[in-house]
């Protein structure tokens, strides 16, 4: 064991001298390659395999196999071979004693599917949990077993360079402006805030999820951190196949997931169906000092927090993909999603005056319930014209979504055993979203590629916010005017792009422009507030590559992005989760630009994969949260605002790290180091009456750290564990703590390989608890939150006509296969 550690890290302190490494002379070396399709489809075959048998001498042995693009690249010494193409299900082609002088090319090798052969035919690979390449991250879902059972936000928190709050909130790099997408579009979140939604969608329904942290033209100008796309589970093996999983935990997380395919040469049917029930406790605490102008203690409070979350949902898509012919695809998709939810929430406030004498102790009990109803429609129509990659994509898509949360809150002094007072809330939120989009690809010559394309993004989002006091007096229930409101949020966006990218030798770049006419609407009805904000803005991007071998390569890109902010950042009144911490939205706040540049790096060995990048974001009118007290029905409240402040300017160092030492043990890790510089002042009225300035800049540094371990052991069990570390970071009010945390999960396949069991420990250690210090001129404060215990799962998985590791094709070629994207549906 003493070696192997040695002997890692030697590997990791030589990787820029292993990369100049020369080779010993050797044979002559011919160069390969080829593309391998399914001959009724013409899609490509990823992860199909490429046999070499030398003629003369039937022990040696070469070959490879293909990327998700169906193309494969091979290297071997010149000779006569007998070469064998194969896939799981599909018959092979072999040709025999073939003299391989030159470097040659197959072309296109058109495999004809066999569904006969899928009981017979051994699995010859399996993909890795993380795969890493030059510009984007992928991250599979089916291997982990860590997520079993779990939602998207635990999937999220365990891709890498991707950290996911106690909160939900989720960061790529450190930037919570991040855009994040359900394949490839914004639609099937709903109204609803996005970090509660990626909680609605359980993690068995997830086939991988796409990360790309500098986007060219093609897509979407939205998010300056850059873009996170989580691909729903597709079928696509020929014949009826599928899979169905069965959970169940502690605490309370019950569920069951089936997916079921049935593939013919004229036409894909696909379904999938779920159901969970779950509960999340959680807890939190907060302890204040207040203060009086000399900075002298007036009193205290401290708050404790105790709630139990539960939800139950229900989540379903169909699709039918139809092959009008061997160039024309049309894929056509209905996702139905319900959920209904619980979350009594207990809180204790015990107030002490300067000698923290017991003053009184108040309990404020929150009943809150709430249902959520979404239906989206997808249509997807692909033509493919004669010369490879030659495509012309049409995109439509019609999602609406309604939540309705309602709560009843008493509130109580439990020392006098007195009500205090009863109040009721009850949040309606309505969106409606249509996206169009087409897009053309045109291959010029050889190496060359141009695009064009149009996406249109319509938003229609109400939310409809009431709060009633009960007059213990006249009986009755009165409507309460300052936080009552009805706000209407309407988004127009309409986008064109184009771009060119070029191969020259082993340099490549690709160049493009996108245009984004932006048309808002905030119309607060309540008080008559109605603000449009129009505007257009040129987002650029250019990207260069140089391959200094098939094993290395450097990048250096360059993008320009949007944070446009949304309706919780617009709102002006505040919402009732809390009676002395209040969030109020900003009407004025302005979109974010920013500036990224990115300059990476990849190597890779037989064993070993690395991948590192420098980055820098520059950002105008970067959104800071002002925190200030005010007095509202005569209690001392914290109130968090967004406001535009001015420019943050972002430096980092990250590198991902995947080896395999041996073919039982895999090792994936994930390290970001960045530097967050804030320049910018808040001018405010205070409680005097006065203006008050707070200087918001401020230098942080902060890093975050993910190792993760798969081992098979022997009895055919496969154990994986994972730790996370996000470094304590400082603001200029204040500053938040370290946090570590570990998940441990445990597999074995039954049932002759169909069935795998497995148990996962979500937070070993129940250690994933934010703790922040605020410090401001009239209090000082300390909290700790827990969003969710330890959880424990157990899952049984079944799979019919479908191997374990079988790779299944995607439905259609993606943006990521088209120039390194995240998003399937570009645009």
């Amino acid at each position: 064991m003493k070696k192997l550690k040695f002997a890692i890290t030697l590997l990791l302190l030589s990787v820029s001298l292993l990369s100049l490494a020369q080779e010993r002379p050797q044979a002559k070396k011919v160069k390969i390659t080829g593309k391998i399709t399914e001959k009724s489809t013409s899609l490509p075959l990823g992860y199909a395999t490429v046999t070499l048998q030398n003629s003369k001498r039937p022990d040696i042995i070469t070959g490879g196999m293909t990327d998700e693009n169906g193309v494969f690249t091979i290297e071997a010494n010149a000779g006569t071979y007998d070469v064998k193409f194969e896939f799981i299900s599909f018959k092979a082609i072999e040709m025999k004693q073939l003299a391989i002088q030159e470097d040659k090319d197959f072309g296109t090798v058109a495999l004809e599917a066999e569904a006969e052969m899928l009981d017979a035919v051994e699995i010859r690979a399996e993909r890795s949990t993380v795969e890493i390449k030059l510009d984007k991250k992928v991250y599979n879902v089916g291997q982990d077993m860590i997520v079993k059972g779990g939602t998207v936000s635990d999937v999220l928190d365990n891709v890498p360079s991707v950290s996911v709050d106690v909160e939900g909130n989720v960061s790529l790099r450190g930037n919570e402006n991040v855009r994040i997408l359900i394949d490839g579009k914004p639609s099937g979140l709903g109204g609803i805030n996005i970090a509660d939604a990626l909680k609605l969608l359980p993690a068995d329904a997830v086939d991988k999820v796409e990360v790309i942290t500098n986007p060219s033209a093609r897509y979407d100008a939205e998010g300056g951190g850059g873009i996170i796309n989580i691909v729903l589970k597709k079928g696509k093996n020929q014949g009826i196949n599928g899979t169905v999983t069965a959970t169940t935990g502690d605490p309370a997380n019950h569920g069951f997931t089936g997916t079921i395919n049935y593939k013919t040469e004229q036409f894909n049917l696909f379904t999938t169906q779920g159901y969970s029930y779950r509960k999340g406790p959680g807890n939190s605490l907060t302890d204040t000092e207040y203060l009086d102008e000399n900075g002298d203690i007036t009193s205290y409070l401290k708050e404790r927090r105790n709630n139990e979350r539960l939800n139950k949902s229900y989540n379903a898509n169909f699709g039918l993909e139809w092959y009008l012919d061997k160039s024309t695809t049309w894929t056509n998709t209905f996702s139905y999603r319900r959920s209904s939810g619980e979350n009594p929430d207990n809180v204790f406030q015990h107030k002490y005056d300067a000698g923290m004498n017991l003053q009184s102790i108040t309990n404020r009990f929150s009943d809150e319930s709430e249902k959520d109803e979404n239906v989206d429609f997808s249509s997807n129509f692909i033509k493919k014209f004669k010369k490879d990659g030659h495509q012309l994509t049409v995109d439509v898509s019609f999602s609406q979504s309604d939540d309705d949360e309602n709560s009843d809150i008493p509130s109580r002094d439990v020392l006098n055993n007195l009500p205090i007072s009863d109040q009721r809330t009850a949040n309606i939120q309505e969106q409606n979203r249509t996206l169009l989009q087409t897009d053309y690809v045109l291959p010029i010559g050889e190496k060359s590629q141009f695009e064009a394309g149009y996406r249109g993004n319509f938003n229609d989002l109400l939310t409809d916010y009431s709060v009633e006091n009960f007059n213990y007096g006249t009986g009755a229930w009165e409507n309460d005017p300052q936080f009552t409101n009805t706000l209407e949020y309407k988004e127009k966006v309409n986008a064109l792009y184009t771009q060119f990218g070029t191969k020259i030798n082993k340099m490549s770049y690709l160049v493009g422009l996108r245009w984004e006419d932006s048309n808002i609407d905030i119309n607060q009805l309540t008080q008559n507030i109605y603000k449009n904000k129009k505007y257009n803005n040129f987002f650029p991007s250019a990207f260069l590559a140089y391959e200094f071998s098939e094993s290395s390569s450097a990048s250096l890109s360059y993008s320009r992005r949007i944070s446009r902010p949304r309706s919780r950042s617009i709102n002006p009144f505040s919402s009732l989760s809390s009676n002395i911490n209040l969030f109020r939205g900003n009407p004025d706040l302005d979109p974010s630009m920013t500036d990224a540049f990115d300059f990476g790096y990849l190597k890779k060995w037989n064993q070993l994969t690395f991948n590192t990048s420098m980055y820098f974001n520059r950002t105008q009118d970067a959104v800071q949260f002002v925190r200030n007290t005010e007095t509202i029905n005569g209690t001392a409240v914290l109130v968090t605002s967004p406001v535009n402040v001015g420019t943050e300017d972002r430096f980092g160092f990250e590198f991902t790290l995947s080896y395999n030492p041996y073919k039982w043990w895999r090792l994936n890790s994930n390290f970001n180091l960045f530097r967050n510089q804030t320049k910018g002042s808040y001018t405010y009225t205070n409680l005097s009456g006065a203006s008050e300035t707070i200087d918001f800049s401020n230098t942080a540094y902060s890093w975050f750290a993910r190792i993760n371990s798969k081992i098979n052991l022997p009895l055919g069990i496969d154990w994986q564990a994972n730790t996370t570390y996000n470094a304590p970071q400082t603001n200029a009010q204040g500053r938040s703590k370290g946090i570590i945390s570990a998940n441990l999960a445990f597999s074995k396949d039954v049932l002759k390989d169909k069935g795998t069991v497995a148990l996962n420990v979500n937070d070993l250690f129940n250690s994933r608890k934010r703790i922040t210090e605020t410090n401001l001129p009239t209090q000082n404060a300390y909290s700790e939150m827990q969003w969710r215990e330890r959880q424990i799962t157990l899952s049984f998985t079944y799979r019919f006509n479908k191997k374990k590791n079988e790779r299944e094709k995607q439905p259609r070629k993606t943006d990521a296969d088209t120039n390194g994207g995240g998003e399937e549906y570009g645009g």
